[in-house]
């Protein structure tokens, strides 16, 4: 388990939070739960309800849709961000390639968040823009190999 300060030191370098006052991370990140889930573990299923963001603390989750995988996250990277923000089913399943520690933020968590500190919408935003960027670049290279 982290400390409050590990988990302010962690949570410090994670992109969408990077830019926020100290004292606001550690109110955040007292409210996060801390999660471990065994190898081969489902967080999360694709078209099941999502209310929550996971942060990785450590191991690797795949995030997959059928038998196409879309990304592994590693320490230090979030995922499931899209469904906290538009109340949609979730678009993937995220699975756990071995044991993993995660943060997890709740809708209720971030959007009080966001109320105190707008600034940290921006970074979500920035952060999933990142993200569709990049996916667009994997579906630009798949479309030059063919």
């Amino acid at each position: 388990m982290l400390t409050s300060v590990d988990r302010l030191l962690f949570v410090r370098r994670i992109p969408i939070f990077e830019e926020l006052r100290d004292d606001f991370i550690v109110r955040l990140t007292s409210v996060m739960d801390e999660l471990r889930f065994p190898a081969n573990h489902t967080i999360f299923r694709q078209g099941e309800e999502g209310r929550s963001l996971f942060i990785v603390i450590s191991g690797r989750i795949k995030v997959h849709i059928e038998d196409r995988q879309l990304a592994v996250f590693t320490k230090g990277e979030s995922f499931g961000e899209m469904a906290i923000f538009d109340a949609q089913p979730r678009s993937a399943t995220a699975i756990t390639l071995e044991p993993c520690e995660c943060l997890e933020l709740t809708q209720e968590q971030l959007y009080e968040a966001i109320e105190e500190t707008p600034e940290i919408s921006l970074n979500i935003i920035r952060a999933l823009s990142r993200r569709v960027r990049n996916l667009n670049d994997a579906i630009n290279e798949l479309s030059i190999n063919d």
